[in-house]
């Protein structure tokens, strides 16, 4: 009986378009950006600790912070650009890729190379002024 009474009742409807899944600002390059300071950190800060409980644990740490990059690099990739982006950004596609492969076990997750760090922020850098046009347009 329930179901009738909604039936009768019609709510109007509106179209609505979007360029993302929720409404702006919920998607940033700078969470991965952030990710991957701390690792450039971290593998600053265990070259210098002899430790082994401090390496141990900070290696650990590392290795989040870079599932978080590519998790935050992901999420920009399946759920913010669109394809309109990648028309205008032909280069976009590989570009994320390259930086999931730097923050996976391959590169920054799987190494304690500060250069690696270093080209997986550049990576990211990259990425954020692809995002930034396309916030402006």
């Amino acid at each position: 009986m329930f179901s009738r009474l909604l039936s009768l009742v019609t709510a109007p409807t509106l179209d609505v378009h979007a360029h993302c899944d929720l409404p702006c600002g919920v998607y940033d390059p700078s969470q991965a950006r952030f990710e991957a300071e701390s690792i450039r950190m971290i593998i600053g800060k265990v070259a210098d600790n002899p430790d082994p409980d401090f390496r141990t644990r900070a290696i650990l740490i590392k290795e989040e912070r870079a599932q978080l990059v590519k998790h935050h690099l992901c999420v920009l990739w399946t759920d913010y650009f669109k394809q309109p982006h990648f028309e205008k950004y032909p280069h976009l596609h590989s570009l994320i890729n390259e930086a999931t492969k730097l923050a996976g076990g391959g590169g920054a997750k799987g190494s304690m190379d500060a250069d690696v760090a270093d080209q997986l922020i550049a990576k990211i850098d990259e990425i954020a002024a692809i995002f930034a046009e396309t916030k402006n347009a």
